[in-house]
């Protein structure tokens, strides 16, 4: 009996390694193509709200010890650790002030000269990927819980979010008119600031069922009137940024979009930015809540689902 005994306790042991890990000599390959060795990730900085959505859904809150402005979710984050400042705007003094022994950061962040500080201070830096699709909102799960060393957790986040995404496409088929889609940051000096391809917009506005309105470029950048009127949008899209919101009014009463059916159709979505652009956990109820916004006629047709994220425990 005893021998049995011991015999489970062993087996219980091994099974619970590698999430009892201190992730000492761990090596992370990040979006530089680079090997990091992480030998201590007690004293985390996160950079990018995705990344620390991701490390609350993963249980590791405690070992966060500052974060940037816009890691907005959950709300609790802000309130309880240190902000730094914008991801591309951070100062060197900022985060190494907060004595971290790692440091998370979505790719982009920077600028590059306080990247660089950073490097030569010999605090492990990991750039996590951000590609704007489903499988580089896996892959930035997966690298976040390796830099952990807490692989079984992200399997378990990973999988939710693989049955969110199982079910939006699921809600997207039953999109029989496809709507175009303009995502406008902001109207400076009566010129939009609209997203072309391969940015965040492009791709919420696609897992939503819809059209990018902008199909001539990359990025986001300002176009003129004729480009807006020759889009032809039947929404505009935008993000909540407080007192600097983009209004549905200034959308309205611009003499451009007045001439598209974004203004005879009264069609404005404004959703909060980090939910909307994030690219974190919750995207597949992002573009849920877009897609029902966009084609409301589907939450009578039973196609509303509950995110399998917010029940996950991924915590142990």
């Amino acid at each position: 009996m005893t021998i049995c005994r011991t015999l489970a306790l062993l087996t219980l042991c091994c099974l619970m390694l590698p999430e009892m890990a201190t992730a000492e000599g761990l090596t992370v390959h990040d979006a530089r193509d680079r090997n990091v060795v992480i030998d201590d990730p007690s004293r985390i900085v996160s950079i990018g709200g995705a990344i620390t959505e991701i490390l609350y859904a993963l249980g590791f809150e405690d070992r966060i010890a500052g974060i940037d402005s816009t890691s907005l979710y959950p709300p609790t984050a802000l309130r309880e650790k240190p902000d730094v400042g914008y991801m591309r705007q951070l100062s060197p003094e900022g985060v190494l002030g907060l004595h971290p022994t790692l440091v998370l950061a979505a790719q982009g962040s920077g600028p590059k000269e306080t990247i660089d500080v950073l490097e030569a201070a010999k605090v492990p830096l990991v750039l996590v990927p951000e590609t704007f699709s489903e499988a580089g909102l896996v892959e930035k799960i997966k690298v976040v819980g390796h830099a952990m060393a807490a692989d079984r957790r992200a399997a378990c986040l990973t999988t939710a979010v693989e049955t969110d995404l199982a079910q939006l496409r699921a809600l997207r088929a039953k999109v029989t008119k496809p709507v175009r889609v303009m995502f406008v940051m902001s109207l400076l000096n009566g010129r939009a600031m609209a997203a072309g391809h391969n940015t965040a917009a492009d791709e919420i506005i696609q897992l939503a069922g819809a059209v990018n309105a902008i199909d001539g470029y990359d990025g986001y950048k300002p176009i003129n009137d004729e480009a807006i009127v020759a889009a032809k949008p039947d929404v505009v899209l935008s993000i909540d940024r407080g007192k600097d919101s983009l209004s549905a009014q200034s959308i309205f009463g611009h003499p451009a979009f007045a001439l598209t059916p974004v203004a005879a159709n009264k069609t404005f979505i404004s959703m909060e930015g980090l939910y909307l652009l994030g690219f974190g956990p919750r995207t597949a109820a992002a573009a849920r809540d877009l897609s029902l916004k966009l084609y409301p006629e589907l939450a009578a047709q039973g196609g509303t689902f509950k995110p399998a994220v917010l029940t996950a425990n991924c915590r142990q």
